[in-house]
């Protein structure tokens, strides 16, 4: 028997114009997490995908149990008891719990489904869990955190050996990341290998037994995490040394852009109101569910206001489509970069310009020297990782995709730039790329909304932080303010108050 579960040697992987895997390396051993992490486009996809048979290497070998094995397709690599819950939920919302788990894998009696026993055995393994539900009720019908355990639960039915985790934390609040800690320390005590992939350090400290290092498609280092720093981390990450992941610098406050009053829709937003003003950060935080998102999006004529008035820059105006917002200056970079921020089948180029075809046009025809000149400047500016600006955006990294959805936005040339969860799913070296960004428009005078569930990520750039709670703004925090801290902050976001 092997030492390894699963280990994958000297594995490389060619695409058209790329080394996605460059002799690449892992090893997992039973009853281990293995931490994995890289910059976007360091490879992690394809290294998940090549292990779960969706692509076959170009050279190298995968040991099971140290059995050489040869995936053809997901079905075999899902058969040697490879598993894999990604960070976009392959969840049928429509159907059951209980279909979810068993499809493809279903029990009979007869020629029948037995779905007694299907019902019975899904509701022992979601139990085993945490989740105790309902498993004849639609996946739909429950939360992110319980529909990723639907995908885990899939996982040990199949008797996975080892379950692959991609960004699993990045939509969950925090009980059910806590309760996803629980999850992945049950199944280590099962001697079930987990490879957990994420961009958050304090969640690989607080669950890995190693770490696992990769960049430009190349095995970087393995160490047990006790061997690792932050800084060691991030270093051997991006090639560099980051010295300050929170890059903030200040502008000069100027005329309040947005102020909204009173906004409300039934059951969601209760009476919200707040001003922002140019060359400032506005943060928005608050726990999972609390309208920051409802907020901004009726403030972008996404979703129907029944009562509130929005001002922008002292004039009061009637925003009720998406395109009457980008008309008022306003730009929203959405949470959902695949389903409303990209057209993932149209290339980098095209979406770039998809915001600004004024600025990008000479007349009655699209300016390509224009075109190709703000593109690559973005390219290179955010160190978007891509052979070619034509490359097709579907193509892209989840990270790289949301750097096309910054720069897409970045050409509008708007006055009000909302920023919603600008950085999940993205490492840090990108962040700070990011947060750079938000930095020159701030310098430039605009007006800067950030949303975002990560508490060092507010207080690192924040100018004034609005706290929510269900659907209503519980307190406005300045930075100078003594409440300017990770501890009152959560305590308004669970509904205490503050009092200077």
């Amino acid at each position: 028997m092997s030492e390894f579960v699963v280990e994958l040697k000297n594995c490389t992987k060619r695409f058209p114009g790329v080394v996605a895997l460059n002799h690449m390396q892992l090893a997992v051993k039973p009853g281990e997490i293995l931490g994995l992490i890289g910059e976007n486009g360091a490879g992690k996809s394809t290294l998940i995908k090549v292990l779960t048979g969706v692509h076959m290497a170009d050279e190298g070998e995968i040991y099971v149990e140290g059995e050489k094995k040869t995936f053809h397709n997901p079905n075999e690599s899902a058969a040697a008891g490879i598993a894999c819950v990604y960070q976009e939920l392959n969840i049928e919302k429509l159907l059951s719990v209980t279909d979810n788990i068993f499809i493809n894998k279903w029990l009979k009696k007869g020629f029948l489904l037995d779905y007694d026993t299907m019902h019975q055995k899904a509701k022992e393994v979601m139990a085993s869990l945490g989740q105790d539900i309902d498993p004849r009720k639609a996946a739909g019908t429950f939360g992110m955190g319980v529909q990723q355990m639907i995908e885990i639960a899939t996982a040990v039915l199949i008797d996975a050996k080892m379950i692959i985790m991609d960004e699993p934390t990045s939509s969950l609040g925090e009980k059910e990341v806590e309760q996803l800690m629980k999850t992945c320390r049950d199944l280590k005590a099962r001697g079930i290998g987990i490879v957990f992939v994420s961009h958050k350090l304090e969640e690989l400290f607080e669950l890995c037994d190693r770490v696992t290092v990769i960049r430009d498609g190349e095995y970087i280092d393995t160490k047990p995490i006790g061997e690792w720093t932050n800084d060691s981390l991030i270093t051997a990450m991006v090639g560099r040394s980051v010295t300050n992941q929170f890059p903030k610098e200040f502008g000069k406050r100027g005329e309040c852009f947005l102020k909204a009053e009173d906004l409300c829709i039934g059951g969601v937003l209760d009476h919200v109101s707040f001003e922002a003003y140019g060359g400032e950060i506005l943060g928005f935080s608050g726990l999972v569910g609390a309208g920051r998102t409802e907020t901004v999006r009726a403030i972008f004529g996404a979703d129907p206001l029944d009562s509130g008035k929005i001002y922008i820059k002292g004039q009061e105006r009637t925003i009720k489509s998406p395109k009457a917002a980008v008309q008022a200056g306003i730009a929203l970079l959405t949470e959902d970069r695949k389903g409303q921020g990209l057209v993932l089948a149209q290339s980098i180029r095209t979406n770039l310009i998809m915001s600004s075809f004024a600025f990008h046009s000479n007349g009655a025809f699209l300016d390509e020297k224009k075109i190709e000149e703000t593109g690559q400047g973005h390219i290179e500016a955010l160190r978007i990782k891509t052979p070619s600006i034509d490359e097709i955006v579907g193509q892209l990294s989840g990270g790289n995709q949301q750097k096309v959805v910054i720069g897409k936005w970045i050409n509008s040339d708007a006055d009000i730039y909302i920023f919603d969860e600008p950085t999940r799913g993205i490492d840090v070296g990108a962040k700070v790329e990011v947060y750079n960004v938000m930095n020159d428009l701030v310098k430039k005078g605009k007006c800067v909304i950030m949303i975002s569930s990560e508490m060092p990520e507010i207080l690192g750039m924040s100018d004034r932080v609005v706290v929510m709670r269900g659907g209503r703004v519980m307190a406005t925090v300045d930075r100078n303010s003594s409440h300017f801290n990770q501890e009152d902050i959560m305590k308004a976001a669970w509904g205490g108050s503050l009092d200077e």
